[in-house]
């Protein structure tokens, strides 16, 4: 066998003791192996979930990967920006500083259209919305940082696949399950190059950085599409999915490397993106992704900022 790759989720640097990160979805698949990865490192747990029993039992695994992890689990819906701002509140009175946050939760193409507590997609409202407003609240935190805090967003190779529908945001006119998913998707990739370009321009001390896991095994089809599908359909989407991304794929471990590149790896840079470096980067060890033709215009990116902005109410 070669040598370990050194940005496996169980290598030890950066040391990050001291440091406190959050991180998004971490009851389960990346959220929960980027956890792990930031827990092996040193550092402390902050870990929004919104089924609190099935993020006790994520973080029952982590404790016994790492029996020396501080970490807290706070309440958060990223389908209410009642709860997400209700959790940033809780953030502050947990630290002074966030070091690290990695917006990982996502919802991936459920059968019907659905909406948020706030009237919005589901996917565009929980993928990207939800994480903007977080971002938002966050920031101060993030800022206080004395590194500056580093932002990741997680978004997809479904990113390239779509545009932005200015004129349908919420797809209530026309709704497509993945056709919304890789709008959302695309918003997270346009979020983080714009929220880089901002910190610059208006010196924020923010870092941020995209990346996407390819195909990784995780719960997230079931949990999607298959879950809100007839049992026997839904069955067999679950099983072909998980059979696809096993072969051709890889494990939740190793797509949670290029999120953990991103946000740790001193070779990573504001307003870049990264992802797996194999075949159609749908596997291998983490570096540069490929960015999507629709994510390159800036124009794009200022205006669903702005947007974003009107919709959520955080600036």
């Amino acid at each position: 066998m070669g040598a370990r790759h050194p940005w496996r989720v169980d290598a030890a640097k950066p040391d990050l003791h001291g440091q406190v990160a959050l991180v998004t979805g971490a009851n389960s698949g990346l959220g929960l192996q980027v956890a792990l990865g930031l827990a092996h490192r040193g550092a402390r747990l902050l870990l929004p979930v919104r089924d609190m029993r099935r993020g006790n039992a994520a973080l029952d695994q982590i404790r016994a990967a790492c029996p020396q992890v501080v970490a807290t689990l706070l309440p958060l819906d990223l389908a209410s920006l009642r709860s997400v701002a209700d959790c940033a509140a809780l953030v502050g009175n947990e630290t002074d500083r966030l070091d690290i946050l990695i917006n990982n939760a996502g919802v991936m193409a459920p059968a019907r259209r659905r909406e948020t507590a706030d009237g919005f997609e589901l996917q565009f409202g929980v993928n990207h919305l939800g994480h903007f407003a977080l971002t938002g609240h966050l920031r101060p935190l993030l800022e206080a940082a004395p590194q500056g805090g580093v932002v990741v967003a997680v978004a997809s190779l479904a990113a390239g696949r779509n545009t932005i529908h200015f004129d349908d945001l919420q797809s209530r006119h026309r709704y497509s399950p993945f056709g919304a998913y890789q709008q959302s998707k695309l918003a997270n990739l346009l979020f983080a190059l714009e929220l880089a370009r901002r910190a610059g321009e208006n010196g924020w001390n923010i870092h941020a950085r995209a990346a996407h896991p390819g195909w990784a095994a995780t719960s997230i089809i079931r949990n999607g599409q298959a879950a809100s599908l007839p049992a026997p359909l839904g069955r067999i989407e679950q099983v072909l999915g998980d059979v696809i991304l096993r072969v051709l794929g890889q494990s939740a471990a190793r797509g949670a490397e290029p999120l953990l590149y991103a946000a740790l790896a001193p070779t990573a840079r504001d307003g870049d993106y990264y992802g797996p470096q194999g075949v159609g980067e749908r596997r291998g060890p983490p570096g540069p992704a490929h960015m999507p033709a629709a994510a390159r215009k800036a124009s794009t990116a200022a205006r669903l900022w702005d947007i974003s902005e009107r919709l959520t109410g955080v600036l």
